[in-house]
């Protein structure tokens, strides 16, 4: 049974490490030239029961426990005038619920926990065509082909897999997010480390948030969002090519917000990237194809408000073991992983699109804070 696995990914990893586990071969195929080519964001919560439950089917538990901030579980919730309406401190014997890890970090440690040869480098999927005795052959951008019986999307939002299995294409949901960050915070704006605290940190407004997060590295990740139509990036007359004009546009469509806030745009880097949030269509099911299934974003993109990657991680691990429990016959394992998978993230991501939607609204932080801390 010969497994390709298109994307490197945390999903995409999770299966190949699960796999390796069970003592089942597969090879992934990964687009970047390297493992170092990109960065990889932010950081990651991981939940008990879906993400961490993940690595520990893939025997990484400890590795991971190493790695994980315990202290990331903080939160601290704020209306757009500054007034605090909920702070959550995470005692240090506080049970590992949701801590948050580097996605650098998860991916060595997935990275690591693999054969050397398990990951084929710069090898961008191309096509792929069916082949007269079952399975497939695919070819990749760089003219090499490799014949598997079993094709694995985990390829992302905007997988080239997916077609083999549906027509379904994302949508815009009408939420479009700024990324900025500031670097070197404790030393260069300890004022602001201060505010943001040892975790997560929500302003939220009138269709707008600003979100700020503590990261390994020593930086604060900074989101802005906005309930804005999808060509916003083209016509809001934002000076891309400028940084330090781009944060003052951007600090402009926070007026009236406290300046203790907007202090985290002024005070961000020059890296600015807008991110259009889309979706697929949620409870996207498909009839099971022999040999092709997907993972992750690949099969069900939501808003990223914390389930999209927890869901991939168990994907992976789902199908692993599905896999792994019908040695052989990866098609019946398929339809067995899928089976599970389809209700599973449905509910994730209907409860992420309700989650941005409360968000997103005139009565953002009172939703929010009702979110947090339902009545009774």
């Amino acid at each position: 049974m010969t497994i390709a696995i298109i994307g490197a990914g945390p999903a995409g990893l999770v299966l190949a490490r699960t796999l390796h586990v069970h003592g089942i071969d597969a090879t992934v195929h990964e687009r970047e030239p390297s493992r170092t080519a990109r960065t990889q964001g932010g950081m990651l919560d991981l939940r008990l029961d879906s993400g961490q439950r993940a690595l520990r089917e893939a025997d990484l538990e400890a590795g991971f426990l190493a790695i994980a901030r315990r202290e990331g579980q903080d939160m601290r919730l704020l209306d757009h005038t500054g007034t605090l309406l909920l702070q959550e401190d995470t005692a240090d014997d506080a049970p590992m619920l949701h801590p948050e890890v580097d996605r650098a970090d998860l991916r060595d440690l997935l990275l690591d926990s693999l054969p050397a040869e398990t990951v084929k480098w710069g090898r961008a999927f191309r096509d792929v065509t069916a082949l007269p005795e079952g399975g497939y052959r695919i070819r990749f951008a760089d003219g090499t082909t490799t014949d598997c019986a079993l094709v694995v999307g985990a390829d992302g939002a905007h997988s080239r897999v997916r077609p083999l299995v549906t027509d379904a294409r994302p949508h815009y949901f009408g939420v479009t997010a700024v990324d900025l960050a500031i670097p070197d915070v404790d030393r260069a704006h300890p004022d602001l480390a201060a505010a943001v605290g040892r975790g997560n940190y929500f302003a939220v407004g009138d269709n707008q948030t600003l979100g700020a997060q503590r990261n390994g590295d020593g930086s604060v990740r900074v989101g802005l969002t906005f309930r804005v139509p999808e060509d916003w990036p083209t016509t809001s007359g934002l000076p891309l090519d400028d940084p330090a004009d781009t944060r003052a546009a951007l600090e402009e469509l926070f007026a009236g917000w406290a300046p203790e806030i907007t202090a985290l745009i002024r005070a961000s880097g020059d890296t600015i990237t807008i991110r259009p949030t889309n979706v697929l269509p949620v409870g996207l099911t498909w009839d099971s194809v022999p040999g092709a299934t997907l993972l992750g974003d690949a099969a069900h993109l939501m808003p990223p408000v914390g389930l999209g990657a927890n869901m991939a991680m168990l994907d992976g691990a789902e199908l692993a073991l599905a896999l792994a429990a019908h040695p052989g016959d990866p098609d019946t394992a398929v339809r067995v992983y899928e089976a599970g998978m389809f209700p599973r993230t449905a509910a994730a991501a209907r409860q992420s699109c309700d989650v941005l939607d409360m968000l997103m609204s005139p009565r953002g932080a009172r939703n929010m804070l009702e979110f947090f801390q339902p009545a009774g």
